[in-house]
């Protein structure tokens, strides 16, 4: 079976979207990389490594020091797929931070967007 073409997309590459996405709603790259952070359990420092190395999502998750235990309580659609259901690890990692991102430029609050 053929890898899906996202898995190879540089997150470097996506990063700079997930920041604009957010700031188009008065939101912050600081909260964008608060969540990220929560999720995958890097630190600013790794975060930014991650970046400049211009690693590929998989690379970016296989390396992630600690995925979030709560990341199961991420719920809803992206993509008009509910992401509790996608059975492929890797792209339910990937919907996972889409959906954090969403959750982040519709208004939620941190404190519910980080569960």
């Amino acid at each position: 079976m053929a890898q899906h073409r996202i898995y190879t997309m540089k997150f470097a590459g996506v990063y700079p979207l997930y920041v604009q996405k957010a700031e188009r709603k008065n939101r912050t790259k600081e909260e964008v990389d608060q969540i990220i952070c929560w999720l995958t359990g890097y630190n600013q420092a790794g975060l930014q490594a991650q970046i400049e190395q211009e690693n590929s999502f998989e690379t970016f998750f296989d390396q992630a020091p600690a995925l979030n235990p709560n990341r199961a309580l991420i719920k809803g659609v992206v993509c008009g797929v509910r992401v509790e259901e996608i059975e492929d690890p890797l792209m339910q990692k990937i919907r996972y931070l889409d959906k954090l991102i969403d959750e982040l430029a519709k208004g939620k609050t941190m404190e519910k967007i980080l569960r």
